[in-house]
């Protein structure tokens, strides 16, 4: 009650405590996004950026962050995960193909043959339906079997207790989060990249973060190539944030960030890749080249008889190819195996190693 006309007391409004990347991990593990059915996943990320202090606007196919030097350097990050999608009654089929444009399924892309290879790591998964436009939960299963289907080019799903679920709703792996002083486990990609982009903005990174949809599908970089049209957006350097899958542990821990050099679309900015491969040298943080590592199998496979690896498909790759060159920058990746798993592993000294970079490049460099 404030009597007479005393001036009223205000609470000094405490600054929120800074969080480190496990801490954002254990918040955004827990909220599903499914490939094509993100926006209860940016809902939750827009409330944390926003307790930051941040300003926050959605856009059609992602959540723009800004800091308050926004061009002072741009990152990108997907939020999509991969997860199931109800199409008719007990129903359900792989998320990622019904966002995908149709013609890029012609059965020799890269996507396909990793799909093929997954299934049966999926069988026995427990899953859960959730409402796409909140994010209610409706109901949980589990996953008795899966295969490909030929005639309709995508991946079937048989789930147990969802038969109430209606067509339209994702499904989405189970909210796992497992971690020790070495390893952290979980549906990974790419909720472990936001976790880190948020923890930045927690110590202070002042420029801009797009955290894209649709990314599993192949279509994010248009989000990203619109954004920067819309708002002539010309940022001094241009960062992807992703992780990227290795064949075992010990291929996959000889590094504690992946860099390239390019992908299978196009080369990105050689510059700023020797910028970021000095970075690494000076900090002492194990580095290697995704592209050199692909082309050192390939030919063992030569020798072997083995089937090529490919460069693989990135956000980055998409955007400069399309741009031609004018929209460019590198990719920073987190080593990890289980790829597109429930079970999908990083090292904690890899994450590390890769904060480590980036706050020097981000946030200790001067512009």
């Amino acid at each position: 009650m404030n009597p007479g006309n005393a001036p009223a007391h205000r609470v000094p409004r405490r600054s929120p405590p800074r969080r480190s990347w496990l801490e954002f991990l254990r918040i955004f593990v827990h909220t599903p996004s499914v490939v094509g059915a993100e926006r209860p996943f940016l809902l939750t990320l827009a409330r944390e950026m926003e307790a930051l202090g941040l300003r926050t606007t959605q856009y059609a196919g992602l959540l723009a962050v800004q800091g308050p030097r926004p061009d002072d350097a741009l990152v990108s990050v997907h939020v999509d995960r991969h997860g199931l999608l109800c199409t008719g009654p007990s129903e359900f089929q792989y998320a990622a193909f019904i966002a995908q444009h149709k013609g890029e399924r012609d059965g020799d892309s890269v996507s396909e043959q990793t799909y093929r290879l997954l299934l049966e790591r999926f069988v026995g998964e427990e899953v859960i339906a959730y409402e796409p436009w909140g994010g209610a939960y409706l109901g949980r299963g589990t996953i008795r079997e899966a295969q490909f289907c030929e005639h309709r080019g995508n991946v079937f799903f048989e789930v147990s207790d969802l038969e109430h679920v209606p067509a339209g709703c994702p499904v989405a792996y189970a909210d796992y989060l497992e971690s020790n002083d070495a390893f952290v486990t979980a549906q990974l990609d790419n909720v472990l990249s936001v976790a880190l982009a948020a923890s930045l903005f927690a110590e202070g990174f002042a420029g801009t973060a797009l955290f894209t949809c649709q990314e599993e599908a192949g279509r994010s970089w248009r989000f990203v190539h619109d954004y920067v049209v819309r708002t002539s957006c010309r940022p001094k350097r241009f960062l992807v944030l992703d992780t990227s899958p290795f064949p075992d542990s010990e291929s996959a821990t000889r590094q504690q960030v992946v860099l390239r050099h390019r992908d299978a679309h196009a080369e990105f900015d050689r510059r700023l890749a020797d910028e970021l491969r000095g970075y690494c040298e000076n900090l002492g943080v194990a580095y290697g080249f995704k592209d050199e590592f692909v082309e050192s199998v390939n030919r063992r496979h030569l020798v072997e008889g083995g089937r090529p690896m490919s460069y693989g498909n990135t956000e980055l790759g998409r955007l400069a190819a399309f741009s031609g060159g004018l929209m460019n920058g590198v990719t920073v990746q987190i080593p990890t195996t289980g790829y597109h798993t429930n079970e999908e592993t990083a090292a904690v000294a890899a994450v590390e190693g890769v904060q480590h970079l980036l706050t020097r490049i981000l946030l200790e460099r001067n512009p």
